[in-house]
């Protein structure tokens, strides 16, 4: 599903983020990443999705090589993606239907189907009542919910989260956790979770990785 080799990343060619990095994620894997602050863990995650582009190396996902990907085929990458910020990054001005929408409509569905996807997503995540609000009518842990069901809202393959949890507190963040425990063990998704803390007792099998000094090991 992900196959890292020798893989580099920056923000200027002077310091490496990221070294040297090998690594490889399967199918249907639950994985976290860890590190220090600044090691470079959501810098690894930019890359996923072609947010910072590689400087050496190969990363493949799902097949697709990401290092000199052009345009379109990025954009089609991005369709088998689905990302959840720390900061929600939900659209103020419209409401939670409308965000969980948004990614239907770029992928061209119809407004009947990302009506009928959003409706689904919402009780999924229990918060139907809550359709015609807006993003700063709602607690922060309903909006990483919206979050979580955005990134769900056009099957994707993957989902990429990047400290889903970090700005809640424990109630909401067990929700969230057993909301992307019940895509990877019910919808097959593969999960990669960036976080500074693995939650305990989450009753699913996963690996973990942590970066420091730039290089990426796996934790046994």
């Amino acid at each position: 599903m992900i196959t890292a080799k020798n893989i580099y990343l920056s923000y200027d060619d002077n310091k490496y983020v990221i070294k040297k990095g090998n690594f490889y994620v399967k199918p249907k894997e639950f994985i976290f990443v860890g590190g220090n602050s600044g090691s470079g863990k959501s810098t690894l995650l930019k890359s996923f999705y072609g947010e910072i582009p590689l400087k050496h190396g190969s990363l493949k996902i799902d097949g697709q090589e990401v290092f000199g990907i052009n345009a379109l085929k990025l954009r089609n990458l991005r369709k088998d993606i689905g990302v959840i910020f720390q900061d929600y990054k939900l659209i103020n001005e419209y409401t939670i239907e409308e965000n969980i929408m948004v990614p239907l409509k770029i992928n061209g569905y119809s407004n009947e189907i990302c009506k009928s996807q959003a409706a689904k997503l919402l009780a999924h995540v229990k918060l139907s009542h809550r359709a015609g609000f807006y993003p700063n009518e709602l607690s922060g842990g309903e909006q990483q919910r919206i979050a979580v069901a955005r990134a769900l809202a056009h099957n994707p393959k993957i989902i990429i989260a990047d400290e889903p949890t970090g700005n809640l507190d424990d109630y909401s963040a067990d929700v969230v956790w057993n909301l992307l425990k019940g895509a990877n063990e019910q919808l097959g998704i593969t999960i990669v979770v960036v976080t500074h803390r693995v939650p305990k007792n989450l009753g699913i099998k996963f690996r973990q990785f942590s970066i420091e000094d730039g290089i990426i090991y796996e934790v046994s």
